[in-house]
């Protein structure tokens, strides 16, 4: 069959090559320039390559970076992407056989996931920063708001008495939880995939080691076929962020619950408040809705690509490369809007001290305190002292009373349950169903009263240290990396 075509169609140019060219432009060229690097220091640290070679394709390489405007390049086709406009500038400075001994031992394949890896870690130590801010703002807040009364609501109902920095510090838990998650992702791209080659390393003696210390990489991934197939490095990833922005995405919902006129819990401050156009009296704390969907529309964009790698072949293939890797970091940058106003409007939020105290008396939420209290001083069942709350709380709210008023409900219905009088007299009364009271005797493990917030707040601030100093050590060691990288190859160029 004879076949006169030539590569590239225009059709397949215009839709699939020069968006990826876009790609490496906006995304890659700093890994390939480092990659290309450090396999030439190998090569001839190695005894691969001659140093003479070395050094003609390391000072050509020097000569590519400073003569070629990258940005100001459009795709033409005279070339498939922007590894082989590399090599062909090679060609140009150097002729054919030098310029392709830097490809020894190495292929697209390894090349493109080290690529990757590194375009994602840094998005990922950035994310992980921004995490660990908003955490810190959390617990600054949790510990200022300590014993700020809330009502905790169940079931979308006014439930019991809590803190808001007891809610903030559950906040803190999962996030830190989310934290861990990322974190055991990001050490997914802490593993080097250079030397697989294509898929089975090489005949020559490379050194896979060398060149993830060159790169920044605490090692190497061992399994060559794994290197050029596994893609749990991104699926990994992009599930973890996923399930952090769904878990900030139902705190949001709750802070626009807070904010609402009939519930009136949350005070959002004037700058993070738009009005109305045409209805003068309204306060539109719009930067929560901007929070709701930025965190549903960042789990999307996580969904897309981990979606895009099911039924996938377990080998190299373009689904989890190119334009996919290009299409995952927006997820990263509408989390990082998530995250920074996040940090922005908890702090600045404050507990409408009048609305709930409003709220707790209508609906005596500190009544379950009040069975307890009976259990444990007048010696009935809890579900008689239940029974005696309920009839308590049913006869103040017809009333119209709040639970503290409460006292001659009380007493009656405990007679009519137990057949005697009541221990309690009216203050010892008043002080069980007082919301003070509710949070001071939940001094359990976890409870919202200050001995255990204390504690908690306190784990929670060594745990965030200790995520702080990894994070530390990974930046360190990739700056540290591309120093000696940049002095080994600058040293092969000057022999």
């Amino acid at each position: 069959m004879s076949d006169h075509s030539v590569f590239p169609d225009p059709t397949y140019k215009d839709t699939v090559l020069a968006p990826l060219f876009e790609g490496t432009k906006a995304h890659y060229v700093g890994p390939i320039r480092a990659i290309n690097r450090a396999h030439l220091v190998m090569l001839c640290e190695t005894g691969i390559l001659p140093g003479d070679t070395g050094t003609a394709i390391a000072r050509a390489l020097n000569a590519i970076d400073a003569e070629v405007d990258v940005a100001a390049l459009t795709y033409t086709g005279e070339v498939e992407d922007y590894f082989f406009l590399v090599e062909a500038e090679l060609r140009k400075r150097l002729g054919a056989d030098v310029a392709g001994a830097l490809h020894t031992a190495r292929s697209r394949n390894d090349m493109d996931h080290t690529v990757f890896k590194m375009a994602l870690r840094t998005r990922a130590d950035t994310l992980l920063d921004e995490m660990t801010i908003l955490a810190a703002a959390l617990i600054d807040t949790a510990t200022r708001e300590r014993d700020t009364l809330i009502v905790a609501y169940t079931h979308g109902q006014p439930a019991q008495p809590s803190t808001f920095g007891h809610y903030l510090a559950a906040m803190v838990e999962v996030l830190l939880r989310d934290i861990a998650r990322i974190e055991a992702a990001r050490d997914l791209l802490d593993h080097c995939p250079m030397g697989a080659a294509a898929i089975t390393t090489s005949g020559f003696p490379i050194d896979r080691h060398r060149m993830a210390d060159l790169l920044g990489f605490r090692e190497p991934l061992q399994n060559s076929y794994s290197c050029i197939a596994a893609v749990d490095y991104v699926t990994g990833l992009y599930s973890a962020m996923k399930l952090a922005m769904l878990h900030l995405g139902r705190v949001v919902q709750d802070l626009q619950f807070w904010t609402a006129f009939e519930v009136g819990q949350l005070y959002v401050p004037n700058a993070l408040v738009q009005i109305s156009s045409i209805m003068p009296q309204k306060r539109n704390p719009v930067p929560i809705e901007h929070l709701r969907h930025l965190a549903s529309m960042t789990v999307g964009r996580c969904d897309a690509v981990v979606n895009t790698m099911h039924n996938t072949p377990f080998t190299d293939m373009n689904d989890s490369e190119g334009e996919v890797q290009v299409a995952g970091y927006q997820a990263f940058e509408s989390a990082s809007r998530v995250l920074r106003l996040l940090t922005a409007l908890i702090p600045a939020c404050k507990i409408r001290n009048d609305r709930v105290a409003a709220t707790m008396d209508a609906a005596c939420v500190t009544v379950t305190e009040l069975a307890d209290t009976l259990v444990r001083t007048e010696g009935v069942s809890f579900r008689q002292a239940h029974e005696i709350a309920a009839h308590t709380s049913r006869a103040v709210i017809a009333a119209g009373q709040s639970l503290g008023q409460g006292y001659e409900a009380f007493r009656a219905a405990f007679v009519a349950e137990t057949g005697r009088q009541t221990v309690l007299d009216a203050p010892a009364f008043a002080a069980a169903v007082a919301p003070e009271t509710f949070v001071r005797v939940r001094d359990r493990f976890g409870g919202p009263a200050p001995a255990p917030m204390d504690a908690a707040l306190e784990g929670y601030t060594t745990t965030l240290s200790d995520i702080r100093a990894r994070h530390a050590d990974r930046t360190t060691r990739i700056a540290e990396a591309e120093t000696a990288r940049d002095a080994a190859f600058q040293s092969l160029a000057q022999e």
